[in-house]
């Protein structure tokens, strides 16, 4: 569901083929939304009518010969996947209120990817021109062989692999053995500073001061460079955005503030609660005045900004992920791996195709290249969150990955 773009003023210029089109940041009262008639106030909320096919109800076809012949994986609309996302385990010990409800149900075992074949599946990757690894989840640090996947990303493969996670498990020990098993870098979630608010958030006994130290010892053990993200609720967290873009000043880090999405396990995302990055750009600008960066990559999903008080090339910097107001999909290079050997084409996808079966059934590498291939050619041109079709994902940011 990213796609990159270039800062530019209070827009964005957005490639799309050969043309630059540029897309003003909008807040939460413009962006355009179709709804039903007799509808009330916010977005329509999604509907399962239309829900797509399950992947065992169609089969996947081949791509064109000329795509497979290229040995990359390319979708129809001409973007090219550099970035694989892996979730390890849907297992999580949040049950953080936008993602994942108390009772949710978790995968058995037995369905999941096992070590080898995770490493199998980057190996292939990286020989259809993935660059970059994020180990997601769940939360990817209580899977017990997490190490070992890492060491076996390592010895398989030359990729980037970083890691995301919500710190609350992190040790200098377990830093140590994974900086030197091969993880290159962390990204670490922070939705609040204030005990009260982050036990309702996450509805655990964690507490943002264990997630504070797990930043810092993530910077002590070089696992840099290191990125935070927060999900603002309006009414429940909005108020901390400063708070939390202070942390990049604190920790020379990068804070990210990430829109919140449809991508609930209640599938209960109620757009009233949600919070446009204009609007949190503008809450931190009053205090911090911001600059926006011009090195971003073309496909990066976070539009990113220095303070202006600080030098610059300090590695204090906010960013804002715009999913909903902002969509980035134009240049998405994108791809993601479920626990469950599914290959999902987009964040929002209602289509996943089953890697697992070939897996587990002797196909060869090329074969499952093939594969590969063929499922991304399936990836959609954007998500359509606003869009009157709208459709919910059926599952969770927890057993899609994040």
């Amino acid at each position: 569901m990213e796609l990159g773009d270039e800062a530019v003023g209070a827009g964005r210029l957005t490639e799309i083929g050969a043309e630059r089109v540029r897309t003003p940041m909008q807040d939460s009262r413009t962006v355009p939304v179709s709804r039903p008639a007799g509808a009330g106030g916010g977005f329509a909320l999604p509907q399962f009518a239309g829900q797509a096919l399950r992947p065992q109800d169609r089969a996947l076809a081949p791509a064109p010969e000329y795509v497979r012949a290229g040995r990359r994986m390319v979708d129809s609309h001409g973007r090219t996947i550099r970035d694989l996302r892996i979730s390890i385990t849907d297992r999580c010990n949040f049950r953080c209120v936008y993602c994942m409800e108390p009772d949710v149900r978790f995968a058995p075992p037995e369905t999941l990817l096992t070590v080898d074949e995770i490493v199998r599946v980057a190996a292939i990757a990286e020989s259809l021109g993935v660059r970059k690894i994020r180990l997601t989840g769940g939360e990817p640090t209580l899977h017990p062989r997490l190490a070992d996947i890492i060491t076996g990303l390592a010895g398989a493969t030359d990729v980037e692999v970083a890691l995301i996670t919500n710190a609350s498990l992190l040790s200098r020990d377990s830093l140590r053995a994974w900086k030197d098993a091969g993880l290159a870098r962390l990204t670490i979630s922070i939705d609040s500073l204030r005990p009260d608010r982050f036990a309702r958030l996450t509805r655990s006994t964690s507490s943002p001061a264990q997630v504070i130290e797990g930043v810092q010892m993530s910077l002590d053990e070089r696992l840099t460079p290191v990125k935070l993200n927060a999900v603002l609720i309006r009414g429940f967290n909005d108020d901390e955005a400063v708070e939390l873009a202070a942390l990049a000043r604190t920790f020379g880090v990068e804070m990210r503030f990430i829109e919140y999405m449809p991508l609930d396990s209640a599938h209960a995302w109620d757009s009233s609660k949600w919070v446009s990055a204009a609007e949190t750009r503008g809450a931190i600008e009053r205090v911090f005045p911001l600059i926006a960066c011009d090195d971003d990559e073309p496909s990066s999903t976070a539009r990113t900004f220095r303070f202006t008080d600080l030098p610059n090339d300090s590695p204090a910097r906010v960013g804002f992920i715009a999913p909903v107001s902002t969509p980035f999909c134009g240049a998405c290079s994108r791809l993601r791996i479920t626990a469950d050997g599914k290959v999902r084409p987009c964040l929002f996808s209602t289509t996943e195709w089953d890697l697992r079966s070939p897996l587990r059934s002797g196909a060869t590498d090329d074969e499952l290249a093939d594969f590969m291939i063929d499922a991304t050619w399936t990836k959609q041109p954007g998500h359509g969150i606003t869009s009157h079709g709208f459709v919910h994902p059926e599952r969770p940011m927890s057993a899609i990955g994040g």
